[in-house]
């Protein structure tokens, strides 16, 4: 079984890598910007690459998919860098190959608001792709950068899809028929995004299940199923969005950044604006094998569930984090 969660913005430390060896979590595409400039976001690539030494018996930076193998057979993980929002190229379009070159393989068009390139799910009025956006996608399909529209509008997601030359991605949402919050995605934008070989990641933030912290396993993976028959099971992940350890503060940072002097505490956590609590049978790297049971209970074959829980996420790697010819 090899076992791949395509997002995470946890409190990183030797706890948690601990954790993912113990859950034999092979790869983990890990946030590295939220609204950090280029400046910032260099520097979180430092303070990886600290850790990279520090616990290089549990860790490694990966680059390719040749890098999982690596790891699977050194029993380690291997970590690959993503940016929530576009912040960290500013507005420099020459800053995309330069990190790329540092280790990032994804970058979100938007993080819910308008971007100079996308226009974000929370916003009143979805206007697209802009036309820096289309010179972005662009380059980043030329680098080998993946385009990820999880928190981009509906619109915007489809214009994506169709100005790409390669597959997208949402890397941590679930279907809004399922359960409608603005950031879970309506059919026909996932149909957009699995028809032209992209895939999807299935989120276990509670704000993007149904009943949050209670959702049941068999809830949860009775959606997978569903979206399996409509889709197909090739083009699904899992993109946990755990933000293990994380202070409440840091949910500030992540929904408001610079932009807003005010405190938007984001859908569904009026009540709460801290981290809401996670389900109990998915608190930390050790609870992946409570999917794979759930995916059994469901009728998933062993070919299936491999593919859900890693395979699918390791072959779109394998097609798209090289540049093009």
């Amino acid at each position: 079984m090899m076992i791949i969660d395509n997002l995470q913005y946890a409190n990183w430390s030797e706890k948690i890598f601990k954790q993912m060896r113990e859950g034999k979590v092979d790869a983990v595409h890990v946030t590295i910007s939220y609204h950090e400039t280029f400046r910032e976001t260099v520097l979180n690539f430092e303070k990886w690459n600290l850790w990279f030494d520090k616990y290089s018996n549990l860790i490694i930076k990966g680059s390719t998919a040749a890098d999982i193998d690596l790891a699977k057979k050194t029993n380690r993980t291997a970590i690959f860098f993503g940016f929530q929002n576009p912040s960290p190229i500013e507005d420099d379009i020459g800053l995309i190959q330069i990190l790329h070159t540092l280790g990032a393989r994804f970058m979100q068009l938007t993080y819910n608001n308008q971007s100079l390139l996308a226009t974000g799910c929370y916003e009143d009025n979805d206007a697209g792709i802009t036309r820096m956006g289309k010179q972005v996608i662009k380059e980043m399909n030329r680098v080998g950068m993946v385009v990820d529209m999880s928190h981009s509008a509906d619109q915007s997601t489809i214009q994506a899809v169709e100005i790409s030359e390669r597959p997208i991605a949402i890397t941590h949402a679930n279907p809004f028929s399922w359960h409608p919050a603005l950031r879970n995605k309506r059919d026909n934008v996932i149909e957009a995004v699995v028809s032209n070989g992209g895939m999807i990641g299935f989120s276990l933030y509670p704000h993007h299940l149904k009943n949050g912290s209670q959702c049941t396993l068999a809830d949860f993976c009775s959606m997978v199923a569903q979206s399996a028959d409509k889709y197909g099971v090739g083009s699904l992940g899992i993109g946990s969005d755990l933000c293990q350890d994380q202070p409440d503060s840091i949910v500030e940072w992540m929904r408001v950044g610079r932009w807003s002097k005010t405190i938007d505490y984001g859908e569904g956590s009026s009540d709460n604006p801290g981290f809401p609590k996670q389900p109990d049978w998915f608190s930390d790297n050790r609870d992946f094998k409570n999917i794979e049971k759930g995916l059994t209970d469901v009728g998933f074959d062993k070919d299936e569930i491999e593919a859900v829980m890693g395979k699918n996420w390791y072959n779109f790697y394998t097609d798209n984090f090289i540049g093009l010819d």
